[in-house]
């Protein structure tokens, strides 16, 4: 077997596509006040409870994924949160200079992000299709 095409290999990349989720969902977890904190500063709300759901959304479908049980629905439920958390926190359109460079660098690198992800959505449910 080839490294390039090795289950190590391929789990290794899931999860670096995976670690900020990973330790944005531990980080949230065991600083509960400083994730409600962060809700309030996008002005989303209820924080408490939406704190919590996002805990549940980064650890459990990096978990999904990393497990490879419904692999694609993990996989989608990041991009869809990546997608929105990234049009809300990352709006460098009204941002003067020079936040505005490292805002727009960071929303095009989570734009990637996305797609990263609907590609590990459409690889299994391609793969799972053929079985």
């Amino acid at each position: 077997m080839r490294w390039t095409t090795s289950a190590a290999v391929r789990w290794v990349a899931l999860l670096l596509l995976c670690a900020a989720y990973l330790q944005g969902g531990l980080n949230k977890a065991m600083d509960f006040h400083a994730a409600i904190a962060e809700m309030n500063h996008f002005g989303l709300s209820p924080a408490g409870p939406l704190a919590a759901a996002v805990i549940v959304l980064e650890l459990g479908a990096a978990a999904l994924i990393l497990t490879g049980f419904h692999r694609w629905l993990g996989a989608l439920a990041l991009a869809g949160f990546t997608l929105m958390a990234t049009f809300v926190a990352l709006r460098f359109w009204e941002m003067p200079q020079p936040e505005r460079f490292m805002a727009a660098n960071s929303f095009f690198e989570h734009l990637g992000l996305v797609g990263g992800f609907l590609l590990v959505a459409w690889l299994d449910l391609k793969e799972h299709a053929h079985v």
